[in-house]
Formats: structure tokens, sequence, C-alpha cells
């Protein structure tokens, strides 16, 4: 259907092996077109854009109109990043790709280097997530047109930011699906999926499916020049083939960018590490995977709340030295919460393959009311593990508003209607009963409604708090540039980093360096004040003829503490309770070794 509502059919060729292919000549840009099968008009399962939503008819978009600025872009390789994860519908007030371009110097000025944007494919209803996508190829028409995104993603690189995108592989929404319609060779029931119908991979028929998915991939570092993929709950990604789809994933995304490195990031909750091995070591070469274990005995050091699947982690220092060298914590020993061994060795991988957090979209909405950690915890505390979680060798990753103390909420929120509202709400609240607390029933009753607009709403950023916080938004900025400009910090490799417990709540993390008096002591104290007037540790040891001095404090007035000051005087320890320090080595005065 063109401008004017005139009608053309035109009638498709039998390829064979299911596909069906026409060539339309003179067909311009915003033609909207249906498929007609067997009697039904449907919407292009590959559509390029859903101006009406998923229910509507397809347009025609021409990829190559957009000007592209980025000729000089060099690409985003793993280490060194510090990711920034937003929903792009609240990220501003509008929840527009244009007025997020607005925000693109804080980013850089922070110190992000990569934005994480998630799920944009074409979904039902005016706000959700993205994780009930439904038109893999189409980014949704809720925060503007194709062209718009490729400004965004231009934008951010001319300001020297990476963009990824959350792509969801593993199922399809529950409404407005046209798939089925289709081939029901698109889903599988061998195996089970938490969301749905599996996506059929690996049974009859499963090679055009691979195709679509891995294209998709393709297609965003191709036709929007996107830096990567972070591959959503790759666990439910069934594939028992030899070349296992996410491999494919990874190779296509590679193949489209031509040359310039992309990176492809996953969540596996299983934390099988075999998917970031090189596929020379029979691995799928993904870049890096969400650290679970790191962001779980955080919640449980800050709170003291150990409920659910936070259950087997106790926030202890030993824990957070086990994670800053080998990054998962569970890695094939039994995790009494599901009853079963999890995860496999992390031997050979490099600690910024290990993307650590403290917040992220799920686990801020997890705590029922959608509440940010800042509100939740005693301040010192949140600054102490703010530091450990910006200067570990990880890839450190901020979820929006978190940098400048952001009072939105962010909550789960679903647009539907009718019946399926109904089965999502109660699922939800279904799913927070393995919360103790959350399973009360004036806790459930509290649960906000997603489908409610208002619910949407509150989850906006108020941008007029980044200036307000002013000392919440220093403290990470002045450790991101402690990142960027501390060899020890920069350096992000397998056995530069050891620890040692100092007491219950207290450790030391020793950054290694080749260099001497470029190596760091990060004191962290999660316990109240420390006083010692000697630690038998090795690790503590300053670097000969060296003393250590203080190089930044978490106690700093500028963040909103009580005060910093050398917590080596004489020889003795005087550690402030709820506080991380960085210690640099500096030379004797009295000359002595």
């Amino acid at each position: 259907m063109d401008a004017t509502g005139a009608q053309t059919d035109v009638a498709l060729t039998d390829e064979g092996h299911g596909y069906y292919s026409t060539l339309a000549t003179d067909v311009p840009p915003g033609t909207r077109y249906w498929y007609r099968l067997d009697g039904r008009v449907l919407p292009d399962p590959a559509s390029r854009r859903q101006p009406e939503g998923p229910a509507g008819p397809s347009e025609v978009v021409d990829p190559t109109r957009y000007r592209w600025r980025d000729a000089s872009w060099q690409g985003v390789t793993m280490q060194g990043q510090v990711l920034y994860e937003l929903h792009l519908g609240t990220f501003t007030r509008q929840g527009t790709w244009r007025a997020a371009m607005e925000r693109l110097p804080h980013l850089a000025k922070l110190g992000i280097t990569t934005i994480e944007v998630m799920p944009i494919a074409e979904f039902p209803g005016q706000f959700g997530w993205g994780y009930d996508g439904v038109f893999p190829y189409a980014p949704t028409r809720l925060y503007g047109g194709p062209d718009d995104l490729r400004a965004f993603v231009d934008g951010a690189h001319s300001h020297g930011l990476g963009v990824i995108l959350d792509v969801v592989y593993n199922h399809l929404g529950p409404s407005g699906c046209v798939h089925r319609e289709y081939a029901d060779a698109y889903f599988t029931r061998h195996h089970e999926n938490e969301w749905g119908d599996a996506i059929n991979f690996d049974g009859p028929d499963s090679a055009p499916v691979r195709e679509y998915f891995t294209a998709n991939a393709g297609y965003w570092i191709d036709e929007f020049h996107f830096d990567g993929l972070r591959l959503d709950a790759v666990q439910s990604i069934h594939d028992r083939s030899r070349d296992h789809v996410v491999s494919g994933v990874a190779r296509c995304a590679r193949d489209a960018a031509r040359g310039r490195p992309v990176v492809v990031i996953m969540e596996h909750e299983a934390q099988e590490t075999r998917f970031l091995r090189a596929p020379s070591h029979g691995g799928s070469g993904v870049d890096a995977a969400w650290n679970d274990d790191f962001h779980h005995s955080a919640i449980v050091a800050m709170t003291g709340r150990a409920e659910a699947y936070y259950s087997d982690h106790h926030g202890t220092p030993q824990e957070f030295i086990s994670a800053a060298k080998y990054g998962y914590l569970f890695q094939g020993q039994r995790y009494a919460w599901q009853k079963q061994p999890r995860g496999t060795r992390t031997d050979g991988l490099a600690p910024f393959q290990f993307v650590n957090f403290i917040e992220n979209h799920d686990q801020v909405a997890n705590s029922g009311d959608g509440s940010r950690l800042h509100q939740r915890i005693e301040p010192a505390m949140y600054r102490a593990m703010t530091a450990l979680l910006l200067l570990l060798p990880g890839t450190p990753l901020l979820f929006q508003g978190q940098e400048f103390g952001a009072s939105s909420r962010f909550l789960y929120f679903a647009h539907h209607e009718g019946d399926l509202a109904d089965a999502v709400r109660k699922g939800r609240a279904a799913f927070v009963t393995q919360f103790p607390s959350l399973a009360m029933p004036e806790a459930q009753e509290a649960l906000p409604r997603p489908e409610d607009p208002a619910t949407f709403e509150q989850c906006k950023l108020q941008w007029d708090e980044y200036e307000a916080n002013g000392a919440h938004r220093r403290l990470h900025e002045d450790l991101l540039a402690l990142r960027r400009s501390e060899e020890a910090f920069r350096r992000q490799e397998p056995g530069a980093v050891d620890g040692a417990v100092l007491r219950n709540g207290a450790f030391a993390l020793r950054f290694l360096t080749p260099k001497p008096e470029d190596e760091r002591l990060l004191i962290v104290n999660f316990g109240s004040d420390l006083t010692a007037a000697a630690f038998p540790e090795p690790l503590i040891a300053p670097p000969e003829g060296q003393t250590w001095s203080m190089r930044w404090s978490s106690e700093s007035l500028a963040y909103g503490g009580f005060g910093a000051y050398d917590i080596v005087q004489d020889g003795e320890w005087r550690v402030p309770g709820r506080s991380a320090t960085v210690l640099a080595p500096m030379e004797r005065r009295d000359g002595r070794a």
C-alpha cells in the first residue's frame, strides 16, 4: 500500500526449503505491506519496521538512506570497558532516541565507555522492558524511527562511546507473534522454557530458524553500527548441535563488522564457561558474561539479607577476593538453592570477561518496590561497595541513574491487556514469592501492577538530580578516573590481583604491576573501625624502601563521608568502618628499608 492508499498484489516464487521470494522494484521507503497466507494477511516476520505495532502492516525501510559520520570509529574490545545499562523508554522523560542523545555527553564525562541498551525489538503495548519482542528485526516504534536509532549510535560514537544491544534469542513474546502462522518449525516442545515455547535450534527444519536468528545478529551490527550484542538468558537457548547457535551468532556479528572489533556478552544463569572459550578450544567465542555471583555476595554484604537465590552467598571478604581472582564463585560445586552443581571452571579466562554489577534491571526490580540500593543501605557502605565494584579487574556495569543516586524506582512493567495482563501480573507476583519478605499478603498486595501506566511513569529518570546529587556523581566520576589513570587498575590480566582477609568484614586487594611503584593496595572494611599494630600478611608489605600513602578514600568529604585520613600512621593501621581506601607506595622519609 503506497501513500495514496493504492494496493498492489505481488506474487512470491517458491524457492524450496520453506523460502518464498520476489523482486519488487520502484517501491519507495514508507510503503506499507502485508503477506497473504492461506487467505490471511500477516505482517512480515523479518519486518524492518512496524509503524502501527505488531498487529499492523510492515513498512519498507531504506537502510542506506542515513548518512553515517562514524567512519573513523575503531570499534570496541572488552578490555578497559565500563558498561552502562539503560532502558530507552525510561532513560529520559520523553523516552526517545533523540532525547537520549542529549545525555550522551554526561555519560562520556562520567567515564562510561560503552552503553548497553535493553531490548528494542518491536513488542505489543505502549511500554515494556522489551524482552517480549515479537519482531526481532524491527526497532520498536515507541522510541522513534530506524534512522533515529542510527543517529543515536552515530552520536554515541562521536562522543567516544560504544553501543551494544541486548537481544533475546531464547523465546518470542506471548502476544503479537506471527511466526507460528508461517511455520510450526520456529518452535519446539523438546526443550523446556520458562517464558513459553523454546526456539527450535536443533530439531527438524531448524536450519532456516538458525539462519533467521544468526542473521539477526549480523543485521544489528551491519545496518545500525552496533558495537556488539548482549545475549539474554543463554541457558534457555537450547541447542544440541555440534555447532551451537551461540557460536553462529558470534560469527555472524563479527563477519558483519567487516574487521571492526565487536563484543558479544552473555547472561548465563548456569555459568557455563565453555561459551567464553575460543572456538579453537571448543568454545563459542563469546567475549564476556554477566557475573551474578559478585552481585549476590555484594547484596548480602550490604543488606545482611540472604533470601532466595542470595542464600548461598555470605558477603564475606573471601568471596570478594575470590571474585577478583577467579570471576565466578560457583565453578562446579553444589549450589544449595538449586540442589545441584552450578558453573564450570574459569581457568585461563581474563578478569575482564566477567561483568560485575550491584544493580541491573532485573535485580533492582526484584527488590519488590523497585527501590535503588542507595535508598536501602547506609551511605558509607554504599560508597565502599561502589569503590570495590569500580576498581576490581572485572568489567564494571552501572545501571541507569546509579551514577547520580537516582530516586526513581525501576519496576517490572509490561503493557498487556485482558487475560494476558492478569496472567503476567499473577506470574510476576508468584515469581517474587521465592523471597519470604515478598510472599506475605501485605507485600503481594503492594506489588505494582505491570500493566498500569503509572508503574512505567515512575521509572523514568529525573535528570535534574544529576546536578543536585553532586557528591554521589563525583564518587563515580573520581573512581572511574582512577581506573583509567592508574596502571594497577587498568591491567585486567590473570594473576594481576591477589588478596587477603584481615579480619571479619575487612580485606586487602593487592594490584600487582611490573613496576613496584605502580602497585596499589585497596583496603576494604565492611565492618566497624579496625585498629591494628601489625598484620602478619605479606600482601600488606609495601614495596622495598617504600611505605603506603593514601591515594583515595571513600570517606572523603567530597562524597559525603566523615573525612579521609592516612590509615597507616607510624606503622600502625587505623581503618574506618564501612570504608574503602586506595594506598600507593611512596619513599620512606626515615631512609630505612
